[in-house]
């Protein structure tokens, strides 16, 4: 499989009156042809602020961004934090596309879904509105909108929720991308329309070859579609691997925690789910340690000074497979060996 896109030591700061916001740090990952990787995370884990930095979104003036982020695009690699504007307008939506996470502020009010889709596809073929058009049509047939001609000359408020984000779909995939990015796709969706969509996504993968980046605080969801996951905290990644090495072998104490806190069928309705306790820390003040020390309940089968003034290095045991967490392999299997029966 061919590498769509390369992110490698990625770092984006936000400067504030009460000092410097660092929402990104030290984010490195790749994202192949035909395959889905996940980011996950709690809210404020830097999990949008890095879709956006590949799609180029953030304003140069008010955000601070270094490190490199190569995507695949005519025949080579644009790197999205040294290129042009112009490269960037050239790339986004041709090469890779966004789906974005609440799909009524994505979509115009006032203006047809058939016209705003059509819109994309001449950003990128300039003078070709008829043929914009018929696009626009088929790509509502393809996502399954029925009477696709007529839903065309309907607006936003006509459409229900899953049926909106089945029109962002169509838009994203309107110049056949060779990467899609979906940041929170069924968040605001039933578990019904939620089904739907990710069987849409997969199907659409399938029938492309696309590499997808997704963007969720769905462990459901990623152990339903994703290939590999990257666990976010406090801004870094904390966990890489599979997606059975992630749900079956958690190295890190917080994806131990995440895992921990999904709610399941065969749990007593009596009981409570285990919530990771206490809060993120602030991005302008973020420990010299690990970042997620202070709620770690495991960080007594660690040195604490350890784990107090030195950030973990993001090392694995196999290939494929690391984290960054100051416990011992053979100390860390024995204590996460009882949370993990609740888990399994």
């Amino acid at each position: 499989m061919s590498e769509l896109l390369r992110i490698n030591d990625l770092h984006v700061a936000f400067p504030t009156d009460d000092g410097l916001v660092r929402a990104v740090d030290g984010v490195s990952l790749t994202v192949s042809q035909g395959e889905t990787v996940a980011i996950v995370g709690e809210s404020g884990s830097g999990k949008t602020v890095t879709s956006l930095s590949v799609m180029g979104l953030h304003k140069k003036g008010t955000a601070e961004m270094s490190g490199s982020i190569s995507v695949a695009h005519d025949g080579g690699f644009l790197d999205v934090i040294s290129a042009s504007e112009e490269e960037i307008r050239s790339m986004r939506g041709r090469s890779v596309a966004m789906i974005f996470q609440d799909p009524m502020s994505a979509l115009h009010p006032y203006y047809k879904i058939g016209d705003q889709l059509a819109e994309a596809y001449v950003v990128h073929n300039p003078g070709k509105k008829k043929e914009a058009a018929a696009r626009a049509v088929e790509m509502l047939d393809l996502v399954g909108i029925s009477e696709p001609a007529q839903r065309a000359k309907e607006f936003p408020h006509q459409f229900s929720g899953g049926m909106r984000q089945r029109v962002m779909i169509a838009m994203a995939l309107m110049n056949s991308p060779k990467m899609l990015i979906a940041d929170e796709p069924t968040t605001a969706l039933d578990v019904t329309v939620q089904a739907q969509i990710l069987t849409l996504l997969a199907s659409l993968q399938k029938e492309f070859n696309m590499g997808i980046l997704l963007i969720t605080h769905d462990l459901g969801v990623v152990a339903q579609v994703s290939d590999r996951v990257n666990v976010m905290y406090a801004g870094r990644i904390v966990e890489q691997g599979g997606v059975d090495d992630i749900f079956y072998n958690p190295m890190q104490p917080y994806t131990l925690g995440l895992l921990k806190s999904v709610p399941r069928i065969s749990k007593s309705g009596s009981e409570r789910l285990k919530a990771i306790p206490g809060q993120p820390p602030s991005l302008i003040s973020l420990p010299a340690g690990c970042a997620f020390a202070p709620r770690c309940e495991y960080i007594k089968f660690a040195d604490s000074n350890a784990c107090a003034t030195q950030m973990p290095a993001l090392v694995g045991t196999k290939a494929g497979h690391t984290s960054r967490c100051h416990i011992d392999e053979s100390k860390r299997q024995a204590s996460f060996a009882e949370a993990m029966k609740e888990v399994r």
